[in-house]
């Protein structure tokens, strides 16, 4: 059965407000569930896996994806075209922001200000987006490297994005990538997000022993786990746009 056939299948039977979005990856090993900022929740299905095994699957993890809905609802509303200000948990920093419409296309970052040229808010908010990466990667990575160097964990390489379903990885190679979010929440959380990815350097797993291990980076890491889950309430709107 293809893709779309199977989402007609297991659509049929659930109520519109439950309906999830299927997508078959031929890299995918195992079933998974992936909900995505505003709530938006896809089923991830190796090649092979037929309806009922997708539909017992999400059945299962019923609790696990209503938990995960409820703290992936939108963030901080858009009540400007263009924010007037931002601010970042991590450091504690405010940016006054000054959309300058139909100037010449950039972005400018002046003594707490960040001065936006742009014809329209659409670009603005794309402009807004590629300094956030930029300013994440200069207060994110520097951070995290030292807390790897204080442990002794050895980190390949650091890498921001603007993830929509994730705060953080670590890839078999010893790269650890960033949300860009991450700015906008507490630094005890961000710094829980850093331990998490760090353990993962030497356990790509969340057995026992991982978790022991980020327990011995930082002890208080279940209340601040939590705090993490629901952090997507701290992203303002535009960061998240389309």
């Amino acid at each position: 059965m293809n893709q779309a056939g199977m989402q007609l299948s297991l659509f049929e039977s659930r109520p519109a407000r439950e309906a999830f979005v299927v997508r078959v990856s031929a890299r995918a090993r195992r079933l998974t569930a992936r909900v995505h900022i505003g709530g938006r929740v896809e089923i991830v299905v190796p090649r092979g896996v037929g309806p009922i095994a997708v539909r017992d699957f999400v059945r299962r993890s019923s609790e696990w994806i209503e938990r995960k809905v409820a703290a992936m609802q939108p963030c901080v509303a858009l009540e400007d075209p263009v924010p007037q200000e931002i601010r970042f948990g991590f450091g504690g920093e405010r940016f006054a922001v000054e959309w300058r419409c139909g100037r010449a296309r950039g972005l400018h970052e002046r003594g707490g200000r960040v001065i936006v040229g742009a014809a329209d808010p659409v670009t603005a908010r794309r402009l807004l987006r590629r300094w956030l990466k930029r300013a994440a990667h200069a207060r994110l990575g520097p951070a995290l490297l030292a807390l790897a160097a204080e442990h002794r964990f050895e980190v390949a390489r650091v890498a921001v994005r603007c993830q929509r379903t994730r705060w953080g990885s670590c890839s078999t190679r010893g790269t650890i990538s960033l949300n860009a979010s991450l700015l906008f929440l507490r630094e005890p959380v961000v710094r829980y997000l850093f331990a998490h990815e760090l353990a993962h350097l030497r356990q790509m797993n969340h057995s026992r022993r991982f978790w022991r291990l980020v327990e011995s980076l930082e002890p208080d890491y279940r209340s601040l786990d939590r705090e993490l889950l629901a952090g997507w309430r701290q992203v303002p709107a535009w960061v998240h746009e389309g």
